[in-house]
């Protein structure tokens, strides 16, 4: 991604694949977008680069090409953006739109984190590192989503395991939130 030309249009990030999803629906009226959340995802788990993930949020999956895809068919999900092992983003859901990422979740009392957030996975799983580049190009669409929407900060940038607890670990503990945050606010590192 190129820092320089990084914008939202019409809710899609410029520079993004497009790739919409039908996994989708309109917010709340009158809700402010103020939570962004970190998701890891691969399928299968730690397989990289297999264009899994992308069939998945697009409802083509095909349950037969793996055993574990058969625990998802019917499933009906989507992250905002996908940020692949080699930094290419992907987006699948319009920003101002509720994409179906957090599914049940709670931040700070408040339940339903889809209605106000914005979901970035990652491509990855819980005990493999993240890529340099995936760094670099989350902390620059983060500032980019906390410049358009400011009640999105610093603070408020929080992983699926923060909202969902009980059923989820992403991005896991290979995730480095301390060089994450330290990049995302311009600290050398």
């Amino acid at each position: 991604m190129d820092g320089i030309h990084a914008r939202i249009e019409d809710g899609w990030l410029a520079s993004a694949r497009r790739l919409p999803s039908p996994n989708h629906d309109e917010r709340p009226p009158g809700t402010a977008i103020d939570l962004l959340v970190i998701h890891g995802i691969s399928l299968p788990e730690g397989c990289f680069g297999q264009g899994h993930v992308e069939a998945l949020f697009t409802n083509r999956l095909d349950p037969g090409a793996h055993p574990v895809f058969s625990e998802l068919a019917g499933l009906r999900v989507s992250a905002h953006l996908f940020i692949d092992r080699q930094g290419g983003v992907t987006q699948f859901v319009p920003f101002h739109k509720r994409a179906w990422h957090a599914g049940e979740s709670c931040f700070e009392g408040r339940s339903r984190c889809n209605d106000f957030s914005i979901g970035i996975e990652l491509e990855g799983c819980d005990h493999i590192p993240y890529e340099t580049v995936q760094y670099e190009v989350l902390v620059e669409i983060a500032q980019l989503l906390m410049a358009h929407y400011p009640l999105i900060r610093p603070e408020r940038i929080v992983g699926h395991y923060h909202v969902a607890p009980q059923r989820k670990t992403d991005p896991g503990p290979a995730f480095r939130w301390t060089y994450f945050r330290r990049r995302l606010i311009g600290e050398e590192v």
